[in-house]
């Protein structure tokens, strides 16, 4: 390896090759309310003013999946590509809900400066996570996060701060915006987050593409070579874990604005386990592969819920367990891959997950 190599860019591929299957999932997922109303046989002037229907109820369901799918990449963005292990990532998350809905509520912010003081907040909890870096690494590190998670945890379920979290009920009777009620306007609100989720994804493209991308891969795979060319790598995952912070934080904001409630749980290690599933369901390292796994994962919990009732959880827990048995490289990276070999597939995964713990 060489510092040649780590700045130069993948092959370039036409923009068709590129962005042509992102273009007609998105194109599918624009008009997909209008093809729910069609076949629940609902007009288009209720479904467009928001009345009760399939078509709304689905548009709900993947709101959910949009904002799960951009706390997984940005997961996977500290995790696949920086390869620093983080088991207090859900953390992210629920600074955005809980900041968001505390400014709303209690403070009685409009939303614009609550976007402001949301992406500070990930920046400093970036920060907070950033200052052990040059001093713990791998398992150590993960072990560090979770303590941070944690207490965090601890504080938002406290009596003390109840008046203003919530406590272990949850934080309830956040105003929204008229113009984003996601009661009043789901369709405008759907195709925001829809909007949202997918710049996040073209940025993180970006962002691996580009030379600091380069540069962060370089650490996952022999940070000691990396740092031997000149480069401190202490700035370059800095930089993913103030990105990975500023998007979740924003996907837990919208999740305030589109939940009635806001959930202790997106606060505790449940929430990152989630997502670190929905990583190894779609794939490692693949950005495309988590936000997949957010949609199996969504789908499958409530499906499945529905269908199966008590029993769905040991379902679900079977077909997780078999999705990593026999693909190891994720949906998405063993398509990409072409490879079925489980055992190679096998070692590359625990090969990855131990450079991380290192």
């Amino acid at each position: 390896m060489d510092k040649s190599n780590i700045m130069t860019k993948p092959s370039k591929r036409s923009p068709l090759q590129k962005y042509g299957a992102l273009a007609i999932l998105v194109s599918l997922l624009v008009l997909l309310p209008f093809i729910v109303a069609v076949l629940d046989g609902q007009p288009f002037s209720d479904m467009l003013a928001s009345q009760p229907g399939q078509s709304k109820f689905i548009q709900g369901l993947f709101i959910e999946i949009f904002l799960l799918a951009v706390f997984a990449i940005s997961y996977d963005l500290v995790l696949g590509i920086t390869g620093l292990l983080s088991f207090g990532h859900s953390m992210f998350f629920a600074v955005g809900a809980y900041g968001a809905g505390i400014l709303l509520k209690n403070m009685g912010w409009s939303l614009l400066p609550t976007v402001g003081a949301v992406i500070i907040l990930g920046i400093l909890q970036a920060l907070l996570f950033g200052v052990v870096l040059p001093r713990v690494t791998g398992l150590t590190f993960a072990l560090v996060t979770l303590g941070l998670a944690t207490v965090f945890d601890i504080l938002v379920k406290s009596r003390e701060l109840a008046a203003f979290t919530g406590g272990d009920v949850g934080l309830q009777g956040i105003p929204r915006p008229d113009f984003l009620n996601p009661n009043t306007e789901r369709l405008r609100f759907y195709y925001l987050i829809l909007a949202f989720a997918l710049l996040v994804y073209l940025f993180y493209r970006r962002f691996v593409d580009s030379p600091t991308g380069r540069v962060c891969i370089a650490a996952r795979e022999n940070e000691n070579r990396a740092k031997m060319l000149g480069y401190n790598t202490f700035y370059f995952k800095l930089v993913a874990l103030t990105i990975a912070s500023i998007t979740a934080a924003l996907a837990g904001m919208f999740y305030t604005i589109f939940q009635p409630i806001v959930s202790p749980e997106v606060a505790n290690l449940g929430f990152t386990v989630n997502g670190l599933l929905m990583i190894l369901i779609g794939g490692i390292g693949t950005l495309s592969g988590p936000m997949l796994g957010a949609a199996v994962f969504k789908l499958m919990d409530f499906y499945f819920s529905k269908w199966f009732g008590e029993n769905a959880s040991f379902i679900i827990g079977a077909i997780y367990v078999t999705i990593v048995l026999f693909l190891p490289y994720g949906i998405v990276g063993t398509w990409k891959t072409r490879q079925f070999d489980f055992v190679k597939g096998w070692r590359a995964l625990l090969d990855r997950l131990r450079r991380a713990a290192k």
